[in-house]
């Protein structure tokens, strides 16, 4: 049986937790302006705890925030075999959000252009980015909102890392290539542990994984692993690599299209060295003689 004082301690530390997930959310906000004066915000719902907790935290800062800005909770029913269809509407009416529903039978396309087994991830990635943001035109959005955390962006940083050979992340903001839309991750300071107990706390009504029949990236899987046994084992290096993807040296790189080494000279010629005389130093050539400095 629980007693007061440990039901009082459990509701002290989930307290604790609420407001630092909702303290590093404003910080990631801030600090690259996420989120501006009139901004009309699509935040995308999957079912799962992270896009729960996104809409949760977005809802409280917007209820802080000095500025105006709309939430607009948008869940993409592709047509998933046992899809639970009322879930998320009955969730978002309960929460007294704006949402939309867009239904699209992407699955089909998806069963058609990929062979059983093979992976589905990638083309069915590349048709949801597509469908949201056509969607987002559609809405007059104009902030697109997605639940990575700064697991997420580690896992991807190693990703490409160790198999595609760049070093490349998951930034916080981005704009798209065409310049149409603009992407934001107002939860990549919150650890997916934090999260976890977050969803624990505010039982969730998580739509069940694998409802597309495939089985999670076996080098995403690997990567998170990794990870969690770094940050068991080596206190504060997880946290010292996520803070060093902001804080990057260019000239200290390989790369000479982000620093320009070709053009890189001395500020000033060399003065011709000398001892404390005023005399020219001696050097040795190759041939062992001594020779003053021309």
């Amino acid at each position: 049986m629980t007693t007061y004082r440990q039901f009082h301690k459990a509701g002290y530390e989930n307290n604790k937790l609420s407001k630092r997930l909702f303290r590093l959310a404003g910080k990631a906000v801030k600090d690259y302006n996420m989120i501006e004066e009139g901004d009309r915000i699509m935040v995308c719902m999957s079912g799962g705890k992270d896009s729960y907790a996104l809409l949760d935290i977005l809802m409280v800062l917007q209820s802080r925030a000095p500025i105006h800005f709309d939430l607009i909770a948008v869940n993409l029913d592709m047509n998933l075999p046992g899809f639970p269809k009322d879930l998320l509407p009955n969730y978002l009416k309960g929460k007294g959000v704006p949402f939309h529903i867009e239904t699209q039978d992407a699955f089909s396309i998806i069963e058609r252009l990929i062979p059983t087994g093979k992976a589905v991830c990638s083309l069915c990635s590349r048709l949801r980015r597509g469908i949201l943001y056509n969607l987002a035109d559609k809405l007059g959005i104009t902030k697109i909102a997605l639940g990575h955390h700064r697991d997420d962006i580690l896992e991807t940083f190693f990703l490409n890392l160790f198999f595609s050979a760049k070093i490349k992340g998951m930034p916080p903001k981005l704009k798209t290539d065409d310049g149409r839309h603009v992407v934001i991750r107002p939860m990549a300071y919150i650890k997916e542990s934090d999260l976890e107990r977050f969803a624990e706390i505010y039982q969730y009504p998580l739509i069940p994984k694998g409802l597309c029949g495939a089985q999670e990236n076996p080098q995403r899987s690997q990567i998170k692993q990794m990870v969690r046994d770094w940050e068991k084992q080596y206190k504060g290096r997880v946290e010292n690599i996520f803070s060093a993807l902001s804080t990057l040296v260019p000239s200290h790189m390989m790369d000479r299209t982000k620093y320009d080494f070709i053009n890189l000279h001395q500020d000033s010629k060399p003065t011709i060295p000398s001892d404390g005389d005023g005399q020219p130093v001696s050097f040795v050539t190759p041939d062992g003689s001594s020779s003053a400095t021309p």
